[in-house]
């Protein structure tokens, strides 16, 4: 009784990680939806709201693991893949375990180059003393990355040759994603703008904020692998997020953008999460309750800044640069 009871502990931990690390994690891409859904009539919002979360949970959180767990898989056929979803298949769960390297390593690396790139080239609110040195050299981001892939991929190749592969497609992914993500936020901006307004109806601006969450949601999936590989979790805990992110984006963004240091929390989590991922595919052992432990410390931390920042306590709050 006592380990079924640590074991709901350790999953109800982890569904709080995962949806706190999915909300979190979206707030920027919140904000601007709040500003493109302000344009629009109540009846878009409330479709926003009620199906925008059918289609962001149930075919963008659930078909995205389940494509990532296939593209690491290819050889299981889709029973297989429920069955490693689903059930403790002896079989499919040592496939599963034995190709865990591959994904981890191209989960890492692609979350660690999120870090830098917000590190080096992104405007933030300052949180932490270096990071505006960082921000001022956002010339060297190309340079430290690059060498980041090339040390992984020098050990990665020794260990298995799959998994430098692996890391090079993490990296390929980050920079197809990214240049995803710019041509939305420039088109997003149009519209916020009024340049797009014209030709673009409620129906068509629901679509395309449909089309970016996919796009922004690649982080929260990808993270969610550091805290655990079962898919029905994963569904929960990223589902909640996007909830909760629905409903901030429709009812209470204002009290939100006040809290300015959240996505440095949200930054700072996802480094964690790829440095856990990465000591995992190369055979480190680490404790299952490390990644949402991570995630409640660093979100916790500059929520407290940010508290401290809105109240203005003390001026500035503690170790802003």
């Amino acid at each position: 009784m006592a380990y079924l009871s640590v074991d709901l502990l350790l999953i109800l931990f982890t569904i709080i990680g995962l949806a706190l690390f999915e909300s979190i994690s979206s707030i920027d891409n919140a904000v601007i939806n709040a500003e493109v859904l302000s344009k629009t009539s109540e009846r878009a919002r409330r479709w926003f709201l009620f199906y925008g979360i059918i289609i962001a949970v149930v075919f963008v959180r659930f078909l995205l693991p389940v494509a990532i767990l296939w593209a690491t898989n290819p050889g299981l056929s889709p029973y297989d893949l429920a069955m490693a979803m689903f059930s403790d298949s002896g079989t499919v769960k040592d496939a599963m375990e034995k190709s865990s390297p591959l994904l981890l390593s191209a989960g890492g690396v692609f979350l660690i180059f999120l870090f830098f790139h917000w590190l080096f080239l992104e405007p933030k609110k300052f949180g932490l003393a270096g990071e505006r040195f960082f921000y001022a050299k956002g010339i060297w981001f190309y340079a430290a990355v690059s060498a980041i892939l090339l040390a992984i991929t020098w050990f990665a190749i020794n260990r298995e040759a799959l998994m430098a592969f692996a890391a090079a497609a993490g990296s390929t992914a980050f920079f197809i994603t990214h240049g995803f993500r710019q041509s939305a936020e420039a088109r997003e901006k149009e519209m916020l703008a009024g340049s797009a307004n014209s030709d673009m109806n409620d129906v068509s601006k629901l679509l395309y904020l449909e089309v970016i969450d996919a796009t922004f949601s690649i982080d929260g999936v990808i993270g969610a692998f550091a805290f655990t590989f079962f898919i029905p979790l994963i569904l929960i805990g990223n589902g909640l997020g996007a909830i909760i992110v629905r409903t901030i984006t429709i009812r209470n963004i204002e009290n939100v953008k006040k809290y300015v240091f959240l996505k440095n929390g949200a930054m700072y989590s996802i480094f964690f999460l790829g440095s856990v991922m990465l000591l995992e595919a190369f055979g480190v052992a680490v404790p299952v309750y490390a990644s949402p432990l991570v995630t409640f410390a660093c979100i916790g931390f500059f929520f407290w800044k940010s508290l401290a920042e809105t109240k203005g306590s003390s001026g500035k709050a503690p170790g802003v640069a």
